[in-house]
């Protein structure tokens, strides 16, 4: 029998592969990505069926059983993550069609495309500690190709600081992973929360303390959290619009997830002080992230500051740690990297029709881009939150959890976000689409309607994850039990 497991990295692993010598012909290149993009998401969907139906699958990449060999591991929130990240990725891939510019294509970008999501279903996936950093890296060399093709003055300049605090992280990545290697003696997650579990009654639990706290840092950096996301509005802001997509989607959640992961199964026992940490960390990250929103002029800056809001949003339902806030922030989780990715790539589309970013330059779209203005009315009510669209449920479990852990600063901090969100992404409907129309220099040149049709299916697609809740609901619900009930993780990976 197939197992679904490993499909989602062999698939764009295969076509990264075979891409590099499809060079030549670019139209091969789209058809050789488009199709493994929709591969991808085909094999997504039924790891998720069978997750559901089945329960956790494990998968064993040499004759050794975990705990001392390498170890794919798919919960429902994993699987969840692996068909979204297919699903973005797919959009993404479309979109560049038309565009990424016929320049980049004959410069391997589609291969570092499928090498990038390879590392991101990677990371989502793996059980081994170890084998997280190697999927890191492989996510991360991807972008330093993907965030450098065109070689611009911006991309040049901005990379510099990507790759810095990139290689900066990832060495302190692997000085965590030494330290717990120390402690523990094994690198399966699983194995480590239950050999943590042991050592809780017997050693000083100040050594994991720190262990947890460099993981908190080492994530922070990759997740862009307060203070660490100082590197995030340029890095971002440079690449072409697709690019910025899977980015702003992807990128930053996986330092979510392992946040999520490692707090859940390592560092339970030092809730305490970890939680305290992770919810202050989460509250400023909301406020730093408004401030840019509210502050910038430049339609791109906007949204990537949206990044941030959204990540605290998701550590504030993590740190509160309890089923609702955790359901909460799952399901936020999956809805901001459907909706990011569109709305990456209307304003990308808008900035394309207008020749450039900045939102005084613009107005009046939605006189001759009807679809274009209305597609991203409904983003912006879904990023905000606004009943019934998908950001809404998300936020209202994780507002729930606040107020039954008493963490009630904070939870009113998350339903005042909601206003602010709306306040910064509505400008740029009021200005930006709305208004009196103006006439733009290389508006014709655009391909509008081939453009239109990614981020319309994002759209979509967000519209019914919202308006069907219900149906999704308990595959989000398992997704959090899991994260709560650890157990569950750690038998089926360790057959106990």
């Amino acid at each position: 029998m197939i197992n679904f497991l490993i499909l989602p990295i062999l698939i764009p692993l295969i076509t990264g592969v075979l891409l590099i010598f499809a060079n030549k012909s670019i139209m091969l290149q789209r058809w050789i990505a488009g199709l493994s993009a929709f591969m991808t998401v085909v094999v997504a969907a039924m790891l998720v069926q069978k997750v559901k139906n089945d329960g956790v699958q494990t998968l064993n990449l040499s004759n050794w059983d975990a705990p001392f060999g390498i170890t794919l591991v798919s919960d429902m929130l994993s699987a969840l993550l692996v068909l979204t990240t297919s699903v973005v990725a797919f959009a993404c891939i479309i979109y560049s069609f038309k565009g990424i510019g016929e320049e980049r294509e004959k410069f391997h970008y589609y291969a570092a495309f499928n090498f990038l999501i390879v590392g991101v279903n990677g990371a989502f996936t793996t059980g081994d500690i170890f084998n997280l950093f190697v999927f890191f890296e492989v996510m991360l060399m991807s972008s330093y190709v993907l965030i450098l093709l065109g070689g611009t003055k911006i991309q040049l300049r901005e990379s510099i600081k990507y790759i810095l605090v990139n290689v900066i992280s990832s060495a302190l990545f692997v000085i965590s992973i030494a330290y717990l290697y120390s402690v523990v003696g094994t690198l399966n997650m699983a194995h480590i929360s239950v050999r943590l579990s042991e050592l809780s009654g017997i050693s000083q639990p100040g050594i994991v303390t720190i262990i947890g706290v460099l993981f908190l840092i080492v994530f922070g950096l990759k997740g862009a959290i307060f203070p660490l996301y100082f590197w995030l509005p340029g890095s971002y802001y440079a690449p072409p619009v697709p690019v910025m997509a899977i980015f702003g989607a992807l990128l930053t959640k996986v330092g979510v997830y392992s946040i999520i992961r490692t707090y859940s199964l390592f560092f339970f026992e030092e809730a305490g002080y970890i939680q305290q940490l992770l919810i202050v960390l989460a509250i400023l990250t909301i406020v730093g992230g408004l401030i840019g929103a509210i502050a910038y002029w430049d339609v791109k800056k906007i949204v990537i500051y949206n990044i941030i809001v959204a990540v605290g949003l998701i550590l504030f339902g993590i740190a509160t740690m309890n089923q609702d806030a955790l359901t909460g922030s799952v399901f936020y989780l999956i809805h901001d990297m459907i909706i990011k990715a569109a709305l990456f790539l209307l304003v990308g589309l808008m900035a394309a029709i207008a020749g450039t970013s900045n939102l005084r330059s613009m107005g009046g779209m939605i006189k001759r881009y009807p679809g274009l203005g209305w597609t991203f009315f409904l983003a912006a009510l879904a990023l905000a939150g606004i009943p019934p669209l998908s950001g809404f449920v998300g936020k209202l479990l994780i507002v729930q959890g606040g107020f039954a852990s008493e963490h009630y600063w904070g939870a009113a901090i998350v339903l005042m976000s909601s206003l602010f969100v709306l306040i910064s992404i509505m400008k740029i409907f009021i200005n930006g689409i709305w208004g009196k129309p103006r006439a733009f220099e290389n508006e014709e040149r655009v391909p509008y309607k081939k453009l239109l049709i990614a981020p319309v299916i994002l759209v979509i697609l967000s519209v019914c994850y919202g308006v069907g809740a219900d149906f999704v609901y308990p595959y989000i619900s398992q997704a959090a039990e899991t994260l709560t009930n650890t157990n569950i993780y750690i038998d089926a990976v360790l057959k106990e």
